[in-house]
């Protein structure tokens, strides 16, 4: 077709309406497509007809999806059409954040796919809510699959407070748990489900709490369930219960078994079940090994700094770890307000309560990472993540960012160790402690590995007596 003075192929013209930019005539972001003396400009800075890019609704011409409409016009009405109340004829008042969040999206066409793809079971289940055909409640997920799509929409519900917060991981746990004692006892079944939901979910909770709960955590909280469900099915098999277990019977389990289950068997005795049997206590011996030379941490850390290929956020996550020990779980869970950009282009951030300046590789990278954020889920953008993950309302996951560092030879738990090692031998304890976030004592057997004793650190930062004490002194 012809667009100005200039012959433009389809293809060129679908580029340039897919990927409008700021106009440099005018600075507006328009499709700039048009050759008019020697750059690209706008229709209207070229003095032409800009209908063929334009949408005839809105008049915008960025997100071209339908004959002379934007993505954004059809979006905004297949939502009103799936999110409307029929008692009111507008927006589902308790949906309306859904419909705001949707509708300004980055990217209108892939929310557009998600509305019409496959099953679509999320769209279906919000015209079921904005019609008062089930309820808007963690109740009503509660008795759905807890597959990919209903596990997305519940979160995003979530995210966007439409419905109370909740921790998705210990959650889905309880229907897990169910199916998982269905073929057990009766009695056993409630023991375990007592083990399940008073010892191992509360751990877990707790660990939410703090911020710290991880999929690792979670995974093992699961295994240990499921050794508890093996040794009851034993005690099935041999005509016993954990209560009738004697010391004998146990060790005939630990001997016929490659996988124990000793946090059943403690909690059984702790509450009284069977104070009869005695579990042997297995303690590690010496301190942490640190096995990563000094040498391979630096190569790791020239990798992250220099390698364009690695994704921002891995590199600046691997760097934390490498540079300041920082564990993943925490990295990955940082907010926003833990950076300082600063105008001179310099950046601090606080791991614990001290600001550290950034060395200039990393705080450059740390820059672009924060000027990309926008790009991550619409449900996660602005609730003051430094690293906000797939699933709406959720930072990064840990595993995310461990998978892609172990896959360049990066061990994060060998690595970390090892910058622990060196920040002691290099940092005193209690400003260790202070600029990293871990305890005073962790400071201390760090600082007692590297063989470096900072017991007069504190005397040599108070200042000299003052005069007359000495004269009194003399």
């Amino acid at each position: 077709m012809t667009v100005g003075a200039e012959r433009v192929c389809l293809r060129c013209l679908t580029t340039v309406r897919y990927h409008p930019s700021p106009c440099p005539g005018c600075g507006t972001v328009r499709a700039v497509g048009v050759l008019a003396g020697g750059r690209r400009v706008c229709a209207d800075c070229a003095g032409i007809d800009p209908s063929p890019f334009a949408c005839v609704q809105c008049g915008r011409e960025d997100h071209p999806y339908a004959i002379h409409r934007c993505a954004r016009c059809v979006l905004a009405e297949r939502l009103t059409d799936l999110l409307t109340d029929p008692t009111t004829g507008a927006v589902h008042t308790r949906l309306r954040p859904v419909f705001d969040a949707l509708i300004n999206v980055d990217r209108p066409r892939s929310t557009l796919w998600w509305l019409r793809r496959g099953r679509r079971v999320g769209p279906t289940l919000l015209a079921q809510m904005a019609r008062g055909q089930v309820a808007i409640s963690h109740d009503t997920f509660a008795a759905l699959p807890t597959d990919k799509a209903h596990n997305y929409l519940h979160d995003l519900l979530a995210a966007l407070e439409v419905l109370p917060a909740y921790e998705p991981r210990i959650e889905r746990m309880v229907p897990w748990l169910a199916e998982l004692l269905a073929p057990l006892p009766p009695e056993h079944a409630d023991l375990a489900r007592r083990y399940a939901r008073w010892h191992v979910m509360r751990r877990l909770r707790r660990r939410a709490e703090a911020g710290t709960l991880t999929n690792t955590i979670v995974n093992n909280a699961r295994w240990q369930i499921i050794a508890a469900t093996g040794f009851l099915t034993w005690c099935t098999e041999h005509d016993t219960t954990p209560a009738a277990l004697d010391q004998g019977g146990l060790e005939h389990y630990w001997t016929t078994h490659t996988s124990h289950a000793d946090g059943f068997l403690r909690w059984i005795r702790d509450t009284g079940t069977n104070t009869t049997i005695t579990i042997p206590v297995t303690r590690a011996n010496g301190g942490p090994a640190v096995t990563v030379s000094d040498a391979d941490r630096w190569r790791h850390v020239e990798l992250l700094l220099h390698d364009d290929t690695i994704r921002h956020y891995t590199r600046i996550a691997g760097l934390f770890m490498l540079l300041f020990a920082q564990p993943l779980a925490h990295i990955c869970r940082m907010r926003t307000d833990q950076v300082d950009q600063r105008p001179d282009g310099t950046v601090f951030v606080t791991f614990e309560r001290t600001p550290i300046q950034m060395p200039d590789p990393l705080a450059a990278i740390i820059g672009e990472h924060l000027q990309r954020r926008g790009q991550a889920s619409y449900a996660s953008r602005d609730n003051g993540w430094l690293f906000p993950g797939g699933i709406p309302g959720r930072p990064l996951a840990t595993e995310n960012v461990r998978a892609q560092l172990v896959e360049r030879g990066i061990k994060p738990h060998d690595n970390r160790k090892a910058a622990l090692l060196q920040l002691a031998a290099e940092i005193p304890t209690p400003v260790l402690a202070q600029l990293l976030g871990i305890s005073p004592t962790t400071a201390v057997r760090w600082a007692a590995l590297a063989a470096r004793s900072w017991n007069t650190y504190l005397a040599e930062r108070s200042p000299d007596p003052p005069p007359q004490n000495k004269a009194r002194t003399q």
